[in-house]
């Protein structure tokens, strides 16, 4: 939930009520709140799981879980016929992402992982991560979840770190979101 959208729109209700409670006039001002909020907008980036196969709904709720711990990123379904900043696939290797520029890249679904009992959601949010920005931390805590396989099958915990979501927070504060994967950068492929 965008806290700073929640708080600004409640300041709004509440500075409109007080005419009504108390017979004066109401007045439109935008608070300090709304104005911060404004300016630090959600990147919208969207996503295409229609190559996730067995994995949509972990890929989804992956997504769901970014847009819970972060206001600078929003993780949203990509329309039909709209070009996609991440695109996520299912296939038999290790789970992997391949970011080409902040926010756009390709995230891979790797059964073998699955398949040796790793959790799938985790898997997700962590692949997701590294579109976000975030490297690998290996090894790390189950309370990591940039630490990936390195917390060993039994870790199931698919949510960032305060760490983690503030290094988000800050890749994407005046970052600029090209809806191209295209960037003339050289990709770097991260396994986990």
């Amino acid at each position: 939930m965008h806290v700073r959208t929640l708080t600004s729109g409640l300041a709004t209700v509440l500075l409109m009520s007080l005419p009504a409670l108390g017979g004066g006039q109401a007045l439109a001002a935008e608070t300090p709140d709304a104005a911060s909020a404004s300016s630090a907008a959600a990147r919208v980036l969207t996503y295409d799981a229609s190559g996730s196969a067995e994995f949509r709904s972990a890929v989804d709720r992956g997504a769901a879980i970014w847009n819970a711990s972060v206001d600078g990123a929003e993780l949203r379904p990509a329309a039909a016929g709209q070009r996609a900043n991440i695109r996520i696939l299912a296939d038999n290797g290790w789970p992997r992402a391949l970011p080409t520029s902040l926010g756009n890249g390709t995230v891979w679904i790797g059964r073998q992982a699955v398949n040796e009992g790793y959790d799938t959601v985790r898997i997700s949010s962590h692949e997701l991560g590294h579109i976000l920005g975030l490297p690998d931390r290996k090894p790390g805590p189950c309370s990591s979840l940039m630490s990936g396989s390195s917390a060993g099958v039994p870790c199931t915990n698919p949510y960032p770190n305060a760490a983690e979501k503030a290094e988000v927070e800050n890749n994407f504060t005046g970052a600029v979101v090209s809806p191209s994967a295209a960037t003339g950068s050289v990709p770097v492929l991260l396994e986990d």
